[in-house]
């Protein structure tokens, strides 16, 4: 795209859009509001909801927005004036780019709800520098996005903007706020980055930290191979500090790299339930933690093998093993080791010092600590490492908890450079919406999303941490998530954790799972080579031989609907159900071919990209019919659970009302198919317990989940603050 004039910016004088909540389109606020009573009738007032939107669109944005004569006029104006990428545009003629956006713009897209609209306004649009005028619409901002998504290729541009712009595909919040932009972030939704037991590691993870956050990224570390407290170093007993010192190093390197002021840097930190250090790693989260050891602002995961569960079991104390000593042992870190394969071995091995804790008081005290804080994050060890097709061994996860992926250790030299660079991981992230996808056939929406969230991978070089770069760059690997699971699921008459919406589950994700395979065969093929990884996957066994896909072709499991519903249903979509054949078929493709990405799919969350995109977040239910948000200076907003209407409140039971035995067969039905994680979250009542959690937690392991997230658990109103004929209270 060429720079063809000097056009100017036309401006009136109107407040700030990020802080106009007093300004005179407060009526769309008044509006929203109204959705949260019910109206004479006793009926939720959806229709005020949708005035909100248009009165936010029409009044406030439109009197806000910067307008051109033309898509020439505006491109030129924003590459010329450093708002727009020109090495982006400069890959498409005049021609092409005039046609394309009027293409966008004529699909007329429009926010379902106000909160979409809002968040959409406030958070992703690109305004002038000063913050005070919207240069994007949502299609413009797809447009953008697509453009550069598709490094040239007019054809795929058009389909990603199509997918985006259609609502079946919405890449992850860095990629759709950061693609096309000259002042951007990365693309990219998070990262890990693995820390070894010695100084340089430490200091080059801070540093990553640093780095990575300054970016825009959520960083999660893995502290499972740092020796305990009192440890040897040099020899010399009682020397080490343990882990807790390093988490304070990067709690506050997370704080210090702030984003520019915009948000406090976002970080988690990985344990093996079989370290040392465990109980005091857990005591940081407590209420009443002494503030010398208290993390406030970084989350907490525990990778826990099979073996602490069966020690819990038969009453049985738990082995805690020196990280240090058996890394002297075996020649490899500890979080290297199967813990459950090696427990015995190890405990009976003298040259590794180990202590003991109940093993049932390790599991009370995590529910107690979620209880007060909601962490740790869970990760089942034994569970992830066998579902997992790559040759090595998972020993952490991200700040989500969905992202699996093997990584591989750094080591350094004395002055800080890299003696070998390992592997390390970044989250190339992006959604499909169920309930679109499934209206759009499903097969070409999964190949488009693959492909885009591929060139998010291409398109992410991170210099600063070389491990990063080289994972992403011989790996390729990709997260494809799921959102509005509950919202299809209602909007078809189908109860969430029902044996139906069970059963359609297992049928969906395969069948993503298999045009997922088949995209990214494809690329492989166009590219002329597969990832880096592949002849040692499980992708490359021979078939019948422990192959990764020996699952859908051996016959020890039905690849139809065990219902006759969700047989119909997916008949009146016209979404095929891949057969044996055609798994046999792809998987000889494969053997032959290969695939380009090491990983395919995770489920996210998701959050801001559920409210514009008119989804329920991930695959877990709603938490509320009408759910309630602060947003900034406009204060609460009110956003109505996606599909719901006033004659399909039945199917809307909140997380809190189907229990989280519908929670976790819902997860595990979508897990035998994802060959990464899915971000788990899981609802209480108020009167919940510490022996439910547990409960929880061991149902989830018996299930193959891999992953828990957080632990909701509901607060009731005060006595006497309840609001009659309010929505949200009384449902």
């Amino acid at each position: 795209m060429a720079i063809t004039d000097d056009t100017t910016l036309s401006m009136d004088n109107t407040d700030d859009p990020q802080t106009d909540a007093l300004d005179a389109a407060h009526d769309y606020h008044a509006l929203n509001a109204m959705l949260n009573l019910y109206a004479p009738d006793g009926s939720i007032q959806f229709d005020k909801d949708k005035e909100a939107e248009r009165a936010y669109v029409t009044g406030h944005v439109a009197a806000n927005t910067v307008h051109f004569d033309s898509t020439r006029d505006r491109l030129s104006y924003l590459l010329k004036n450093d708002y727009y990428n020109p090495a982006v545009f400069d890959q498409y003629d005049d021609g092409f780019l005039d046609s394309f956006y009027e293409h966008v713009e004529s699909l007329g897209f429009e926010f379902d709800t106000f909160l979409g609209a809002f968040k959409f306004y406030t958070s992703y649009a690109l305004k002038t520098f000063d913050g005070k005028k919207y240069l994007e619409d949502f299609p413009q901002r797809s447009a953008a996005v697509a453009l550069e998504l598709a490094a040239g290729d007019e054809a795929q541009a058009t389909k990603y903007a199509d997918e985006i712009i259609s609502g079946r595909f919405q890449p992850a919040t860095p990629t759709f706020l950061n693609l096309g932009k000259a002042q951007r972030g990365e693309p990219v939704s998070c990262f890990l980055v693995r820390i070894e037991d010695n100084m340089e590691s430490i200091s080059r993870g801070i540093n990553a930290a640093l780095q990575l956050s300054k970016r825009g990224g959520g960083v999660a570390l893995l502290l499972s191979n740092l020796r305990e407290l009192g440890a040897p170093i040099k020899h010399i007993e009682n020397q080490s500090s343990g882990v807790v010192p390093v988490m304070k190093l990067l709690e506050d390197s997370f704080s210090y790299a702030n984003q520019l002021g915009a948000r406090q840097g976002a970080g988690a930190v990985y344990l093996n339930a079989h370290h040392p250090d465990i109980m005091r790693f857990l005591d940081t989260k407590r209420e009443n933690a002494d503030e010398k050891i208290r993390i406030k602002s970084l989350a907490l995961g525990v990778v826990i093998p099979d073996i602490t569960f069966e020690l819990a079991k038969q009453k049985k104390p738990m082995a805690l093993f020196s990280p240090y000593d058996v890394e002297r042992v075996y020649g490899k870190p500890f979080a290297d080791i199967s813990v459950t394969e090696h427990y015995d071995e190890m405990v009976a091995d003298d040259r590794i010092r180990k202590s003991y804790i109940d093993a049932r008081e390790f599991f009370m005290t995590i529910a107690e600590i979620q209880f007060e804080s909601g962490y740790p994050y869970i990760l089942f060890e034994d569970t992830v490492n066998r579902a997992n097709p790559i040759e090595g061994r998972i020993t952490m996860s991200n700040l989500c908890s969905e992202i699996l992926q093997v990584q591989e250790p750094s080591t350094y030299n004395e002055d800080l450079t890299y003696n070998h660079v390992g592997r390390d991981v970044s989250c190339n992230l992006g959604s499909l919406n169920i309930a679109k996808a499934m209206d759009g056939g499903l097969a070409d929406t999964v190949e488009t999303a693959v492909r885009a969230l591929t060139s998010v991978a291409e398109h992410t070089r991170i210099d600063a941490v070389p491990s990063i770069r080289r994972g992403n760059d011989e790996g390729h690997a990709i997260g494809l998530g799921e959102m509005n699971l509950h919202g299809f699921l209602a909007r078809e008459g189908l109860m969430y954790g029902s044996p139906e919406a069970l059963d359609f589950t297992d049928m969906y994700f395969m069948t993503v799972a298999f045009h997922a395979y088949k995209a990214s065969h494809r690329i492989a093929v166009e590219r002329g080579h597969p990832f880096a990884g592949f002849p040692t996957s499980d992708y490359a066994k021979p078939a019948g031989e422990g192959n990764y896909f020996d699952k859908y072709t051996d016959g020890r499991r039905s690849l139809e609907p065990a219902t006759d519903r969700v047989r119909t249903l997916f008949e009146r979509f016209g979404v095929r159900i891949p057969t044996v054949d055609d798994w046999r078929e792809l998987q000889a493709e494969i053997l032959r071919d290969g695939i380009f990405n090491q990983n395919l799919q995770a489920i996210p969350p998701t959050g801001s990209i559920s409210y514009i995109n008119h989804s329920t977040s991930s695959i877990h239910p709603i938490a509320s019919k009408i759910e309630i948000r602060k947003e900034g200076k406009i204060g609460r907003v009110y956003y109505p659970a996606p599909y719901m209407t006033n004659d399909n409140l039945e199917y809307f039971k909140d997380a809190y009302e189907l229990g989280w035995k519908a929670i976790i067969d819902t997860y595990a039905e979508a897990t035998q198919h994802i060959d990464q994680g899915l971000s788990l979250t899981l609802f209480f009542p108020d009167t919940v317990t510490t022996r439910d959690l547990n409960k929880a937690q061991i149902y989830a392991w018996r299930k193959g989940i891999k992953t828990l997230y957080y632990i909701r658990i509901r607060q009731q109103a005060l006595e006497g603050t309840e609001v009659q004929g309010c929505v949200s209270c009384m449902l």
